[in-house]
């Protein structure tokens, strides 16, 4: 298989790191040219640029030539930027499958209740009911076409290099306190797993929660990162009155627990840090962590 992936950012590139050898060639973008050229010469990729204003002409041949197509790409405030340029030219390639990152934001708020993929979404914000109009736009293109189209709804991604051990180290960590206030996560390697596994069993318009098994206040996950690191705690800060840009203030008004049990039993996904403890005890001796 030859694999395309749109938005080869830090999930999607993980995963086409560590899946490589499973296809015959991997394909990716990046908005910035200096960084496929740098990206190319740290992998085997073969990077091509897209961005706001111009795309590689290379990009309508590749997907000529693509078997599986993972979409990472965020959309813009007019919707799906793949669709709207490359909406044709993918109806008529050969790609099979046609996996999408979402966000378990699309939920909403649920006051902290467990929820499924059979929950109704309630996005609060316009981020997330323009990520659920997408979700939808790629299914109806599945429906249209018979090609495998695959949801996935990630919650918080942390991994090497990205996670509270590193905020702790740069003295970029707060305590902060919300009562009642919990997070799932997902250890990026985790989303690998589930991306594999999907590829091998797809089901078309299928809709998968990719997250850990335990929500968790995040107070108490930066506290278990200083402990396994030996670092100093940073203060407590009160919601009401903490430093957060508006997108990371606009996460705390939504509140849920978000159940993973699909992925477990249709694609038999197994996850190696079921919790933020394997995943943070796996990362603490990690020189890029």
């Amino acid at each position: 298989m030859n694999l395309f992936v749109f938005g080869l950012g830090f999930t999607a590139r993980h995963f086409a790191e560590r899946e490589g050898a499973q296809f015959a060639a991997v394909r990716a973008t990046v908005t910035d040219g200096a960084r496929a050229d740098a990206i190319a010469r740290e992998t085997t990729f073969a990077m091509r640029t897209f961005g706001p204003e111009s795309d590689d002409p290379r990009i309508a041949a590749d997907l000529a030539e693509t078997d599986a197509l993972l979409v990472s790409a965020p959309p813009d405030r007019d919707g799906d930027t793949v669709l709207r340029r490359y909406g044709a030219a993918i109806r008529d390639s050969r790609i099979g499958w046609i996996g999408y990152l979402s966000t378990i934001g699309v939920y909403g708020d649920h006051d902290g209740a467990w929820i499924d993929e059979d929950t109704l979404p309630i996005p609060k914000s316009a981020r997330s009911r323009g990520r659920l109009a997408v979700e939808e736009a790629w299914r109806d293109l599945g429906r249209q076409t018979g090609k495998a189209v695959q949801v996935f709804r990630l919650s918080g991604i942390y991994g090497p290099g990205r996670n509270p051990l590193v905020k702790l180290r740069e003295g970029k960590s707060q305590r902060i306190i919300k009562a009642g206030q919990v997070f799932n996560r997902i250890h990026v390697d985790d989303i690998a797993t589930t991306l594999m596994a999907s590829i091998r069993r797809p089901r078309p318009g299928a809709t998968y929660n990719v997250t850990d098994d335990e929500p968790t206040p995040p107070q108490v996950v930066t506290e278990y990162a200083a402990a396994l690191a030996g670092l100093p705690l940073p203060p407590e800060v009160d919601f009401e009155t903490a430093d957060l840009s508006p997108m990371a203030r606009s996460f705390y008004g939504e509140n849920k627990r978000v159940r993973n049990r699909l992925i477990r039993e249709e694609l038999g996904v197994d996850l190696a840090y079921p919790t933020y403890r394997e995943g943070l005890a796996a990362l603490v001796g990690d020189a890029s962590a």
